[in-house]
């Protein structure tokens, strides 16, 4: 059964993905617009289309609210560290294992956007997400605390006007050890995109190489694509990786997911240049000391 929305008069003009994000998460969106699943006033429309007070969206795919049987409870140590605060915007240090918002698996009481909307509901603040990164990857995030500043946010990231840090262990001797990785990725609506990495090797270690990574566009699983792509993917990658090495490399190191790391975020805010960072997490640092070690060196 469709499910139909009017858009409140009190709503600003918006793209009508930025109104649908404000109601469900993005793997349910990206899937009406994927299969066409939504129209806006009657007619077929794009997520980059305007929506206006008074419009009517109406929804084809039913929204599956509660996980599946084999959703599991978010065990204790899936927690997050608010690095920075102030009335506009939350930067986050997410461990790995925590996924950003609810989906088909996760309820949202289990997701760090349904754990800060617990956190502020009594302020009267109802936090978003203005970029994502994978439950599997750990490290910076920027969450806006006021619409406004959610949709200027969301804006700029698109734009490229943010620049973001990653540390990713992949697999092989990378060559050139400094250059961009600049072809497309399937993007909304699974059309190709644009996308552009730029990396520079950091440290050869037994059979892999530590990369910083600079993204200059933001697309779904970016890092992990393009890597691949290469022929050296991130090492524990479940989706693209080399999973014969995963298997051996988790048997020597006893690494449990994907080495990414989102390492720092930097963007003017209010009117200064601004720089976060988050520390390299726990079982990425275990697992450099391991490699390091078969080299003879140790890690500071």
């Amino acid at each position: 059964m469709a499910r139909e929305i009017i858009i409140p008069q009190t709503e600003e003009p918006k793209r009508l993905e930025n109104f649908l994000k404000k109601r469900f998460p993005i793997g349910y969106i990206r899937k009406l617009f994927r299969k066409n699943g939504v129209r806006l006033n009657g007619k077929r429309c794009r997520a980059n289309d305007t929506a206006r007070p008074g419009d009517r969206v109406t929804l084809f795919i039913p929204f599956e609210r509660q996980p599946s049987k084999s959703a599991k409870p978010a065990s204790p140590e899936h927690r997050f560290e608010i690095l920075f605060e102030d009335d506009d915007i939350l930067v986050v240090n997410k461990q790995a294992g925590l996924a950003v918002h609810e989906g088909k698996e996760i309820l949202k009481s289990q997701s760090l956007l349904g754990m800060l909307e617990a956190t502020y509901h009594s302020q009267g603040i109802l936090p978003r997400l203005v970029h994502r990164i994978d439950k599997e990857t750990s490290g910076i995030l920027v969450v806006a605390k006021r619409e406004a500043v959610a949709e200027d946010l969301e804006k700029r990231f698109e734009k490229g006007e943010v620049e973001k840090e990653y540390l990713a262990l992949v697999l092989g001797r990378v060559h050139p050890k400094e250059g961009s990785i600049d072809f497309p990725i399937p993007g909304r609506e699974g059309k190709p995109a644009r996308a552009l990495t730029r990396y520079r090797v950091e440290r050869e270690l037994p059979g892999t190489s530590l990369v910083r990574v600079n993204m200059e566009t933001g697309r779904m699983h970016q890092i992990r694509l393009h890597f691949a792509r290469l022929g050296h993917p991130v090492v524990m990658d479940d989706r693209h990786g080399n999973f014969a090495f995963n298997k051996q490399f988790r048997k020597t190191h006893g690494l449990k997911r994907q080495f990414l790391h989102a390492s720092s975020v930097a963007f003017e805010h209010r009117s200064k240049k601004k720089k976060w960072t988050a520390p390299l997490a726990d079982d990425l640092t275990q697992t450099l000391r391991l490699l390091e070690a078969a080299l003879g060196c140790t890690t500071p």
